[in-house]
């Protein structure tokens, strides 16, 4: 098949759902599929040459959700986008967050001209409230995208929580397929990175740094941990906006062994993950699933995550990891220093997530998605005969219309009027009644 992967956010920044289509994208093209990218991108990234992407338009920052993702906003990309899906005829086009972006909604607006499966992933998950830009966005807008939305062939979901989010608004079968975690890359044999193996404990955060992500409950456990575990050394991986902000703070309350180590590299994450005694996810919510999540625990590693609706579809607590009350940071203090002082605790819940991690391995999600893009292919193939009966069905309402008119226009063109008339004359025409012959009428002032 040849596959169209749509992404709505700025590919030159890291994102989980940016990571999710490319990891996917290798998976496909393993398979044997031909795979291209369409996304936006911005900066130094967007002028670079990408195998198999496509750069389309230009994003911008929004403040969704507690976090700040970058779409596209691009408000005219329907005539090089018709070009190109003329050009590649895609079999499949799947589009990430379906209405997060002006891209994702000038592609199913030209869904007729594809002549592709449409396929739609809802990532997102958003709890109920006043301040949920999600659920404001999806509400109001609804009226608007349920047109869009019908034009989708199959409709995936990343996690029970983000089907039950998108069906509140947009009622619909929801095939739920996880995202994945490539399990040959996390491993428990990644060797750790040696700077920080001398004989400390360490515990990792690795996400961006704003405020949905919950670091601040987290950096506000650590004198509690240390009470416990004074030379704990706490690893700081990933970039936001709240980043200068904490550093201030450890700065200030000069805290040692609370190191900002910036956006880590792909190549080293792998052992950055077995650097660690114990991973925390200190997520106050939003969350559809959590990448990062399946990362750890394909890692062998102990997890300490917030109890909320995306991370129990991951881990059960006290079998693959411990759940905490999000914002709760007493709790994590505690959980923490339980497995910190507990290494038999820490190796059984990091053998058990390894176990976990395996349900979400790259080619179980890969089969997934594969059979159901040939499922939502034969919804395509009704949805186009279903267009095409239309189609026709208009054409000969036309044709019959066309019909009635040319036929009225001859009765018109018979008819008598005033100035066939002749003051004072007697005159004769010929008047055609529909379904009778023609009279010869003698009309006389």
């Amino acid at each position: 098949m040849k596959i169209g992967l749509v992404s709505p956010y700025d590919w030159s920044y890291p994102g989980g759902v940016q990571d999710h289509i490319q990891r996917l994208s290798v998976e496909l093209r393993a398979r044997g599929h031909q795979v291209r990218i369409l996304t936006p991108a911005t900066g130094p990234r967007a002028r670079s040459v990408e195998y198999g992407v496509y750069k389309l338009g230009w994003a911008a920052p929004l403040h969704v959700n507690g976090s700040v993702a970058r779409v596209a906003i691009t408000p005219d990309l329907s005539g090089a986008l018709g070009r190109l899906l003329q050009r590649e005829r895609f079999d499949i086009l799947h589009l990430h967050e379906p209405f997060a972006s002006a891209l994702s909604l000038s592609i199913l607006h030209l869904a007729d001209m594809s002549g592709a499966a449409l396929v739609g992933t809802f990532h997102a998950y958003s709890r109920p409230g006043l301040t949920s830009t999600p659920r404001w966005a999806y509400s109001s807008a609804r009226p608007f995208l349920a047109h869009y939305f019908r034009r989708l062939d199959g409709r995936i979901a990343v996690s029970a929580a983000s089907a039950e989010f998108v069906n509140s608004f947009f009622p619909a079968e929801y095939r739920i397929i996880p995202n994945g975690v490539d399990t040959a890359i996390f491993t428990p044999e990644a060797p750790p990175l040696p700077e920080f193996m001398d004989g400390r404990l360490n515990v990792l955060y690795h996400g961006r740094i704003e405020q949905r992500k919950g670091l601040k409950y987290l950096l506000s456990a650590i004198p509690m941990i240390r009470e416990h575990f004074p030379t704990v050394r706490f690893l700081i991986s990933g970039d936001g906006p709240l980043r200068e902000g904490f550093e201030r703070q450890v700065e200030r309350a000069g805290w040692p062994g609370v190191v900002f180590l910036g956006r880590v590299s792909s190549e080293v994450l792998p052992s950055l993950y077995t650097t660690a005694h114990v991973f925390c996810a200190p997520n106050t919510g939003g969350e559809g699933q959590g990448i990062v999540l399946l990362e750890a625990l394909a890692s062998g590693r102990a997890v300490v995550a917030s109890d909320i609706d995306g991370f129990r579809s991951v881990i059960e607590t006290q079998r693959d990891g411990l759940l905490v009350t999000p914002s709760d940071s007493e709790e994590i203090a505690w959980a923490i220093c339980h497995l910190l002082d507990d290494r038999a605790k820490r190796d059984r819940l990091g053998h058990a997530g390894r176990q976990r991690a395996e349900q979400f391995s790259w080619t179980r999600v890969g089969d997934q998605v594969e059979a159901y893009y040939e499922q939502s292919q034969r919804q395509a193939r009704l949805r186009q005969e279903a267009l095409a009966a239309r189609a026709e069905r208009a054409r000969a309402a036309k044709q019959q219309r066309a019909a009635v008119a040319q036929r009225h226009g001859s009765l018109r063109a018979g008819a008598v009027s005033p100035a066939q008339t002749t003051r004072g004359a007697t005159a004769s025409a010929q008047v055609a009644f529909p379904g009778a012959s023609s009279a010869e009428v003698v009309v006389a002032e």
